[in-house]
């Protein structure tokens, strides 16, 4: 029988949350429980006007209607998008950090095929029926006891067995007879898996069905934070947030991306006050599918790009940092003259802060999610480890 005192949670709503519960194995116990976060950003973070690059004329050639008149400086070439205060007061605490010029290997563009890879963790679109965290998540045997609270389980966390669904809403938990039926029907069938799930259902807190449930951004988070400090509780989280594709309206300090990263930046502000100390303990990631074009279009907004950023908070960032290897944006330095060149894998910056957190190898990261693919280690230059 399975224990489900630890779960696996994905909490749905304008924003999606998946909790993740452990079993660890003996090599992977420690004294102290670390949070894996992952907030994914879809339709395409503009890196450029998250974290722009301090006085570039080419920036300022091409996006003459999109450049930002007021920023939060963080070192002498890099600036963050007013909007995530939050963010610049965690840099300032040595508490958050940016990857720039980074992305997935994917270049083509298209929100199916890059948002299927950049959960996938792999190079050809659809191919990878599992996700990197998910498969991370096993490599580490944190297996089964998951509940996700949001329909359907997402690519990124699927790899690990029996993970269950479940949506805020009104419905009442069937009753015993029911599920009594259910499970007298199948067990002679052999429906092992299935009869496991059966069983969690059962066993779901009253609180979780209570009608009404909340879809709010703040309330998920809170409920999140406060199960992701429990000694005893999930130790992964992903957050989803749509609206990223900033074809049209993107604006400066207002406007259609600003909005976005301000509820990137509250979700933050609200897991960081309830997480308590244990924040001191957790890794919070962003997860894009791609950036947006150096050049603005027609109707004031970008097109799909390349080159992004991902934004780090939590106790564990090293140190407070902009790291890239900065490949200018003359037009010779652009990927197809056009979009800002990825410099880093991102799925180096995955694999290493899954080894942090889940207290494993990047070696037997690299080889169980990622297929020895030639991703370095950047846990020592990153992470506290």
């Amino acid at each position: 029988m399975m224990n489900c005192t630890r779960r696996n949670f994905l909490i749905g709503g304008a924003a999606s949350v998946f909790l993740t519960g452990i079993n660890l194995p003996s090599k992977a116990i420690s004294n102290n429980k670390k949070n894996l976060i992952i907030i994914s950003l879809r339709g395409g973070m503009d890196g450029l006007s998250a974290v722009p690059i301090i006085g570039d004329k080419n920036l300022k050639k091409h996006r003459k209607k999109l450049i930002l008149e007021e920023t939060l400086k963080l070192d002498s070439d890099f600036a963050l998008h007013p909007k995530l205060d939050i963010f610049h007061n965690l840099w300032k605490d040595n508490q958050a950090a940016i990857i720039h010029a980074t992305s997935i290997p994917y270049t083509g563009r298209s929100h199916f095929d890059g948002q299927n890879l950049m959960e996938s963790g792999g190079n050809v679109p659809y191919q990878e029926k599992t996700g990197w965290l998910g498969r991370g998540m096993l490599s580490a045997g944190y297996v089964g006891e998951g509940l996700a609270l949001a329909l359907p389980m997402p690519l990124l966390l699927r790899g690990v067995s029996l993970n269950d669904n479940y949506y805020p809403a009104k419905g009442r938990i069937p009753s015993d007879y029911v599920l009594d039926a259910l499970f007298s029907s199948y067990e002679d069938a052999g429906e092992i898996n299935l009869q496991m799930v059966m069983d969690i259902i059962r066993k779901r807190p009253v609180s979780m069905m209570t009608a009404g449930a909340s879809r709010n951004n703040k309330s998920l988070a809170k409920q999140a934070a406060k199960l992701l400090r429990d000694e005893n509780g999930p130790s992964v989280a992903v957050f989803e947030l749509g609206g990223f594709d900033t074809h049209a309206a993107q604006g400066t300090i207002d406007g259609l991306l600003a909005d976005q990263l301000e509820d990137v930046n509250v979700l933050v502000k609200v897991l960081k006050d309830n997480l308590g100390d244990s924040f001191k303990n957790t890794l919070i990631l962003t997860l894009t599918e791609f950036g947006r074009t150096i050049k603005q279009n027609g109707g004031n907004g970008t097109e799909h790009g390349w080159g992004s950023a991902i934004l780090m908070a939590g106790g564990l960032i090293k140190r407070s940092q902009v790291f890239t290897d900065w490949p200018g944006l003359k037009k010779s330095d652009l990927f197809e003259a056009r979009d800002l060149k990825s410099t880093i894998d991102a799925r180096s910056v995955y694999m290493s802060a899954m080894s942090v957190c889940f207290n494993l190898d990047p070696e037997k990261i690299r080889k169980d999610v990622f297929w020895n693919e030639n991703l370095p280690d950047l846990s020592q230059k990153l992470f506290k480890t």
